[in-house]
C-alpha cells in the first residue's frame, strides 16, 4: 500500500486521471503549483530516465542540473521504490 494513500489524495489523483489532452494538463498544473514546482517534479522524471539508462551522476548533474541530494533520493526512489519511475518511463519511452 502506498505511503500516499488517502481519501484526499485519491481525489487529487482520480481527478488528474480524468484529464484528457495536454493542454488541460498544463492548466490544471498551473493552477494547482508553481512554476519551480512543475519545473521540479519534470527534473526528477527526466533525472529517472537518465538513470534508467546508465547515465552517471556526473552526467545526470551536468545535463539537468538537479542538485546531487535531489539526484540521490531519485536513485533511490528508481531502486527501491514503488516502480512509479519505471512504469511511467516504461509507457512512453523516449525516442
Amino acid at each position: 500500500m502506498s505511503k500516499l494513500k488517502s481519501p484526499i489524495n485519491d481525489v487529487l489523483f482520480q481527478n488528474i486521471l480524468k484529464l484528457e489532452t495536454l493542454e488541460e494538463v498544463y492548466a490544471f498544473f498551473e493552477d494547482l503549483c508553481t512554476i519551480k514546482e512543475v519545473e521540479s517534479m519534470a527534473q526528477r522524471l527526466q533525472a529517472a530516465q537518465l538513470l534508467l539508462q546508465g547515465k552517471t551522476y556526473e552526467q545526470i548533474i551536468q545535463e539537468t542540473h538537479i542538485s546531487s541530494t535531489t539526484l540521490s533520493r531519485v536513485s533511490t526512489c528508481v531502486r527501491y521504490g514503488s516502480g512509479g519511475y519505471a512504469r511511467v518511463l516504461l509507457k512512453n519511452p523516449k525516442k
